[in-house]
């Protein structure tokens, strides 16, 4: 077993499932036209077009065919992939081509599309909730929906899923995974250089564990990181869920949402106020004193308490919660996901970084009516990297982005060392008894 838990004290139990980076997941993906523009003008990528409109048929015909031999099992429906990438082509370059034979507009799409690695560098920061689909489960057990980031070509980061069965012992299974991916589809490519929110909505024949959520605006551009999600109770009794997540341009952050009633369709939008310029924001399951409630670490360092009024609007600077105390969190402490109502309260996860840049998770309890009343903390790490798992892209690193509560057991998915995710599980009452 690689990991150690924090001097053998934690109730944590190791589970053996192991998720590793797999450079052969690969997915067919447009281009984004922003790379085809000269000042505005879709220049090459008409060139492009008129290229492959100067080809004869038997030329069109021969090329075709080796695309196809080459891709065509690599994928799901790789051809009618061609043909939309045609139609979105053709609309937004105005491309007469009527007179064009249908392997010459395949060609054309096939030309605009590229097979990327989207999990080929690592798997890591899981969150996990609780299914929208909950029928046939034998008492005790839950159907789940895991996040992962996925970290693949040009350290490019984006959202994948994993559906799975926990059970009240504190075991589960994965469901599998096909050989294909399938990348969401923005409902309007044209708000894809826009700063607001956009729809993407995954192919209706792909199943979720084989969906892919890119970046997609510019804000974007350079990755989706750590999503949190939440199983979010509103007034009326519905159930919607809600992640937060941060969007990497290259040069700045944003904090943003994933909305989704039924993991089909998904709302991609930005945070607005002035919190929305942190990183690592965990949303309450359900309104608090009638207002929206999140933890966050607003300053880089301590742990803050924010209210709103409005889901997609935090101002608030929020009230200190935790500061660091214990050596293993000096340098800085932050959530671990969505706090957890229990009992004796709101089980909260949290990480710290201490000596030499060394991650480790604890937990804290705040009070179920006024979760800005710190009830308790655990002195110690309930999980630390030790042996083999300290070693990875970024080494002494085990993070989470959420864990899931079914019945009195939680399972807790963890990023190791930014390279792979691994699982424990644990009793409630066992993490109560720690704090102090």
């Amino acid at each position: 077993m690689a990991t150690t838990l924090a001097l053998n004290a934690s109730p944590l139990k190791i589970l053996d499932t192991r998720l590793h980076a797999d450079p052969s997941r690969v997915v067919l993906r447009p281009f984004h036209l922003g790379w085809q523009s000269t000042h505005g003008s879709p220049v090459r990528a008409l060139k492009l077009v008129a290229d492959i409109a100067g080809l004869s048929e038997r030329q069109v015909h021969s090329e075709y065919r080796r695309v196809v031999k080459d891709f065509g099992e690599r994928h799901w429906q790789t051809e009618q992939v061609f043909d939309s990438r045609y139609e979105t082509l053709a609309q937004m370059l105005e491309l007469n081509g009527s007179d064009y034979s249908r392997e010459r507009k395949r060609l054309i799409g096939a030309y605009f599309c590229h097979e990327y690695t989207y999990a080929a560098a690592a798997l890591m920061n899981p969150s996990i909730v609780l299914h929208p689909d909950q029928s046939g489960m034998i008492e005790g057990s839950s159907r789940f929906v895991m996040s992962l980031r996925a970290v693949g070509e040009g350290h490019i980061s984006s959202i994948v899923f994993r559906e799975g069965i926990a059970h009240a012992d504190g075991t589960f299974e994965l469901w599998p995974q096909s050989h294909f991916a399938t990348a969401v589809e923005l409902e309007n490519e044209a708000l894809s250089n826009e700063d607001g929110a956009v729809i993407v909505n995954r192919n209706p024949e792909s199943s979720l564990s084989n969906s892919v959520i890119f970046p997609i605006t510019e804000q974007q551009r350079n990755g989706l990181e750590d999503l949190r999600m939440v199983r979010f109770r509103h007034d009326d009794g519905s159930y919607e869920w809600v992640g937060t997540y941060t969007a990497y341009s290259g040069s700045s952050i944003r904090s943003e949402l994933m909305r989704t009633h039924d993991f089909r369709s998904f709302v991609l939008e930005p945070v607005e106020g002035r919190a929305g310029r942190n990183k690592g924001m965990a949303l309450f399951p359900e309104k608090i004193g009638g207002k929206y409630v999140m933890v966050g670490r607003q300053d880089g360092k301590n742990l803050f308490l924010l209210e709103s009024d409005r889901l997609n609007c935090w101002d608030d600077d929020g009230k200190l919660l935790m500061e660091p105390k214990y050596p293993w969190e000096f340098i800085q402490i932050g959530n671990c996901g969505s706090p957890i109502l229990t009992d004796a309260g709101w089980l909260l996860f949290t990480h710290g970084v201490g000596a030499m840049r060394k991650y480790a998770l604890g937990c804290a309890l705040l009070d179920a009516k006024d979760p800005s009343k710190l009830i308790g903390r655990t002195r110690e790490p309930v999980l630390t990297a030790e042996d083999a798992d300290r070693s990875g892209y970024v080494p002494n690193v085990v993070y989470t982005c959420g864990v899931l509560k079914v019945g009195e057991q939680l399972l807790i998915p963890y990023g190791i060392s930014d390279s792979a995710v691994g699982f424990a599980s644990t009793r409630i009452d066992d993490l109560l008894n720690l704090m102090v």
